[in-house]
């Protein structure tokens, strides 16, 4: 296994800048860290953008046209504990123009401030926001509606199709998963790997979930562990990406090997040479690769043009 050269360029540059991993700093240094890391350009320019209040959660929706051929709800990585919509919105932009989809960006509600589920239930809120404006954000009363999310928000997105199919909620027509949280056991090969020690560590999965859910005896539970569901029919179906140099690596394709074994129609790729957030990083070329693959994806749900 070998790095991608333009991210070990990038870690080589963070180090020389003196940035800390995230388990050694606070919260609230690390959301600043975070913003400081947004992509300096705009992302692509929209048809209309909406900010919406929702209890303790915002609401950036994204529209590239008049007329959309779906709707996704983008549930941000950042462990829980840092990113928001500002952090996202290159990316989400990108999907928005790739997909012609409108994208609802959900900011949840971070821990620790805010501990599990308070993610879930915001994100819950969200996406019962956007099927109640289906035919005006999805481009018709059936309008293809997809979740997605990177990392923990991944997690999120895993967790809630879930909920969605126990609920008999036959609407939300796909999952994109990008490199998900899918399971909280921290002493598996990839996180001892030394390889994969890179932009996100085993330290830092640890310091991300003692912040989310400080109980480690209820981190098993489906609903922070999708992983551990014992019934994954009726889920929709899933396009999973991850990333060869990647702690999570392992156990976002042991959930897409799981809803393969479930007869969930499942896509799976891993990017060879990538570590975790490359997809979300526009200033890496694999970061193009990987949005056009998942645009790709993502498309065959979709109506034609």
């Amino acid at each position: 296994m070998t790095l991608d050269i333009e991210s070990a360029q990038l870690l080589a540059q963070l180090a020389e800048s003196g940035l800390k991993p995230f388990h050694l700093m606070d919260p609230v240094e690390a959301r600043a860290i975070m913003a400081q890391l947004r992509p300096e350009a705009e992302g692509p320019v929209m048809h209309s953008v909406e900010e919406v209040q929702l209890g303790g959660a915002r609401l950036r929706v994204l529209s590239p046209s008049a007329s959309v051929r779906g709707a996704i709800l983008y549930l941000h990585g950042g462990g829980w504990v840092v990113g928001g919509i500002d952090d996202f919105d290159y990316f989400a932009r990108q999907l928005a123009q790739r997909t012609q989809c409108t994208v609802v960006l959900v900011e949840y509600r971070l821990a620790p401030e805010f501990p599990f589920p308070a993610a879930l239930d915001d994100v819950e809120r969200a996406a019962q926001w956007l099927v109640d404006r289906r035919p005006r954000l999805a481009g018709g009363t059936d309008g293809k509606l997809i979740v997605a999310g990177d990392s923990a928000g991944g997690n999120l997105a895993a967790v809630f199709a879930q909920r969605a199919a126990q609920r008999g909620q036959l609407h939300w027509a796909l999952q994109v998963l990008i490199y998900p949280v899918t399971q909280a056991d921290l002493d598996g090969p990839a996180y001892l790997d030394p390889q994969r020690q890179l932009l996100l560590s085993r330290e830092d999965m640890r310091w991300f979930w003692d912040h989310y859910l400080a109980d480690a005896s209820q981190r098993q539970q489906p609903a922070a562990s999708p992983l551990a569901a014992k019934d994954l029919h009726g889920v929709p179906p899933a396009v999973v990406l991850t990333a060869e140099l990647d702690v999570l690596r392992d156990e976002g394709q042991a959930y897409a090997e799981r809803l393969a074994q479930a007869g969930i129609t499942v896509v799976e790729r891993c990017f060879s040479g990538q570590m975790h957030g490359f997809v979300t990083m526009p200033f890496l070329r694999a970061s193009g690769d990987a949005l056009d693959w998942l645009g790709d994806q993502i498309e065959l749900w979709l109506p034609p043009v």
